[in-house]
Formats: C-alpha cells, sequence, structure tokens
C-alpha cells in the first residue's frame, strides 16, 4: 500500500486510537481521524487531518474516507446510557462500514471482542457478533481483532480497581473470582491493528495479552504491586454489584452494569489461544505503581466533557 494513501482511524483522540495513530505517524502514513471530540486535547499537533465522526451524514462520511487505503475502526459504546445504546452504536458502525465500502476504501481492520456469539443472551457480546458478520459479508477486505480487557495509561477498569486498592481495606471480588481475563496492552493492540492495515488477507484474530489472570489473581496481583496490605474478600455477585453501583452513584459515573458483570464472570474475556501480545501486565503496573490508580477514571466524565484529556494513570 501506497504510504501516500491515507490511514483513517476513528477515535484518535481517545484511548486505543491514540496509540494506534501515533504508530501510523511513525511509520510515514497520512492519518485522518473520524472523531466526535475535535477539541479534545492531543499531541499530534497538525499531523493529523480531521473529519467529524457524523453518523447523520452518510454521504460527508463517504467523502472522509474516500482515498483510504484502510479504515481502523475503534468505535464503540461501552454500555446503554441516555444519548448512547448499543443498538445506535451498531446502527453507526453499519453506516460506517457502507460509507467505506462505497468509498472505496482498501481494507478495514475492526476491534470486536474475545467471544462474541450472535446466540449471546448479552447485547454486547451478540451485537460484536453481529457487526464482524456484517463486515465479512461486505465483501471487503478485513482484519477483525478480538480483545478481551485492554491496559494502558488512559485505561479505566485496571485503574479503576487499582484506585479501590489504594482507598480502601477491603476489596470484594465478584463471587469467588476464578472466571479469566486476558489483558492485553493498549500499544500491543495498535501494533497488532497496524500490521494488519499492511496486508489484505481476511482474519480474525484474539488479541490477547501473555498472562492469564483469574479476577482474584488479578486483584492480588495488583495489591502486592502498590504495595498495600488489603483483605479481598469473595462477595455474592448480586451484593457487590449493589456496591458498586452506589460507588457508582457517589461518582457519577457507571462502575460496571448487570452485562458486564455476567460477561466477566462467564469466562467471555478470555480463550484459549496463543498470546498476540507481548507486555506483561504486572511489568507494565511495577513500572507505573507510582501512578496507578491515583485518580478514578470516568466513562460517563469522557462522554460528557469532549474537550478534556483523557486522565493517565
Amino acid at each position: 500500500m501506497s504510504s501516500g494513501e491515507w490511514h483513517v482511524v476513528t477515535g484518535a483522540f481517545g484511548f486505543s486510537g491514540r496509540y494506534l495513530a501515533a504508530r501510523l505517524l511513525v511509520a510515514g502514513k497520512k492519518v485522518r481521524t473520524l472523531t466526535n471530540s475535535p477539541g479534545r486535547p492531543h499531541a499530534f499537533g497538525d499531523a493529523i487531518d480531521v473529519a467529524p465522526l457524523d453518523f447523520d451524514r452518510p454521504d460527508a462520511l463517504v467523502e472522509s474516507l474516500r482515498g483510504a487505503a484502510v479504515l481502523y475502526n475503534t468505535y464503540w459504546v461501552r454500555f446503554n446510557h441516555r444519548g448512547f445504546s448499543h443498538n445506535e452504536a451498531v446502527h453507526n458502525t453499519l453506516a460506517l462500514f457502507d460509507a467505506a465500502r462505497r468509498a472505496g476504501v482498501g481494507r478495514v481492520v475492526h476491534v470486536s471482542i474475545t467471544n462474541p456469539s450472535e446466540d449471546s443472551p448479552l447485547e454486547y457480546f451478540r451485537d460484536k457478533a453481529r457487526l464482524e458478520r456484517a463486515l465479512v459479508e461486505s465483501g471487503m477486505s478485513h482484519a477483525i481483532l478480538r480483545p478481551a480487557v485492554l491496559f494502558g495509561k488512559e485505561d479505566i477498569l485496571i485503574n479503576n480497581i487499582a484506585w479501590s486498592i489504594r482507598r480502601f481495606p477491603v476489596v470484594p471480588v465478584f463471587g469467588r473470582g476464578d472466571y479469566r481475563l486476558q489483558p492485553i496492552y493498549v500499544d500491543d493492540l495498535a501494533e497488532l491493528a497496524f500490521e494488519q492495515g499492511q496486508t489484505n488477507e481476511n482474519c480474525i484474530i484474539n488479541a490477547i495479552g501473555p498472562e492469564t489472570f483469574t479476577y482474584r489473581q488479578l486483584v492480588r496481583t495488583l495489591v502486592q504491586i502498590l504495595g498495600r496490605r488489603r483483605l479481598i474478600v469473595g462477595v455474592p455477585p448480586e451484593l457487590a454489584y449493589w456496591g458498586a453501583w452506589a460507588t457508582g452513584k457517589l461518582l457519577g459515573d457507571v462502575v460496571i452494569t448487570r452485562a458486564e458483570l455476567q460477561g466477566l464472570m462467564s469466562g467471555l474475556l478470555a480463550v484459549d489461544a496463543p498470546p498476540t501480545g507481548t507486555t506483561r501486565l504486572t511489568d507494565w503496573a511495577t513500572r507505573h505503581a507510582h501512578t496507578l490508580g491515583r485518580r478514578y477514571a470516568s466513562e460517563l466524565a469522557r462522554r460528557k466533557d469532549r474537550s478534556a484529556a483523557y486522565a493517565k494513570s
């Protein structure tokens, strides 16, 4: 692919998108972002072309994608809430895929989730599977990446577990905590997406890190890395959910939803596959132990204030 063609990233001023955009720029690619947060602070200066991610103007979306060698799609919503929903995200993503097809985009690299299934009782995993099928059936060259949990300076889950460890003498886990997670470093995912943007082979890749934890092991590992003495207690899932709900109300955020809890405890954030990432969470967290979890990372705050930079752990 010619370096003169556009490489378009949705959400280059957000979390995973910014790492991918940085890799593309280092490789000498022409980068454009489609974003609904054009005022969010970023470190790219004028190196990135900025266009609106306007799903209500499909023709304009086509023009923003015209001349693109690759579209890297990181767009999604974590949960249903006032003002955004999974159903809306599916509708918007299908519109994005259609615009890419109409614009003649050469390849789509799409970020999905581990264990998607159209038969899943969970909307998140069901809708992700639906979008995978739509992309495959579009006829466009594609790579589908399936990460479980991302970690990095701007992440939410790992940071907020560490935040809880710093503040409370007792750290609850949902039930026994024996369900697995396979966190991948956000820059490892960006590297994988970049590599897949340089090929034409259709593929689906489980994007997982080199370490597998049970949830209890993950919490225990972070307790040790942060150098705290904490009691880790298994709590009935419903009781733990309501505790998280109350915490979210105090913080003006959604800590975890019932659907997220069910997906976590069902083991859907792990797969039996070789790792594609190389960065160990334990090593990364040890290097960032002095800042990890110092501040709470709010999903809703990021959505409400699109002029603020993502806080870094």
